[in-house]
């Protein structure tokens, strides 16, 4: 080892031979590194740079696809909320026509209940007029046949029609004046 040491130390004192390095093993290396390098550049680092494109491509366009959505998202959002306040403003209104018509239908019942209860008191009273018309005349036919009795009783004779009639008809006048 020592030997190569001063093989390698022995071929020049200046330059790079004083450094330690040799000058034709320097190129050789030289010329080695470059052909290695342009070999992986061809055949390594176009297809690995590619790949890298590709990803960095499809890494942008996540990106874009992401930031497109959410316009989408937001977008959707606002339409949806558009649309559930035009439901809720048809569905007030459907509420508000229904409590309408409700309404509309008690107070045609309310109507038609007033009508029949006025034409059921109307019959009662033309019921009540007629039945008490129907009492007045018996009692007025009773009430002539007792003061007719009465006369007859009063005057001992008997009394007839005409003048039956008279004194009925002169009783009643006191009897309505009183």
């Amino acid at each position: 080892m020592i030997q190569s040491l001063t093989i390698f130390g022995d071929s020049s004192s200046s330059g790079l031979g004083a450094l330690g390095v040799d000058g034709g093993a320097f190129v050789i290396q030289l010329i080695t590194f470059i052909l290695a390098f342009l070999v992986l550049r061809k055949y390594a680092f176009a297809p690995i740079i590619a790949v890298l494109r590709e990803r960095q491509e499809k890494i942008e366009s996540g990106v874009k696809l992401g930031e497109e959505m959410q316009r989408e998202r937001a977008k959707l959002e606002t339409e949806v909320e558009e649309k559930l306040q035009a439901a809720r403003a048809e569905a007030d209104g459907i509420i508000a026509s229904a409590q309408d018509n409700g309404r509309q239908i008690i107070r045609e019942s309310e109507d038609k209940a007033r009508t029949k209860a006025e034409g059921i008191i109307d019959a009662a009273e033309a019921r009540i007029q007629q039945d008490t018309a129907r009492a007045r005349k018996e009692l007025e036919k009773d009430l002539v046949g007792l003061i007719s009795d009465a006369t007859e009783a009063i005057i001992d004779e008997k009394v007839d029609a005409k003048k039956d009639a008279a004194l009925i008809d002169r009783a009643l006048k006191k009897r309505a004046n009183a």
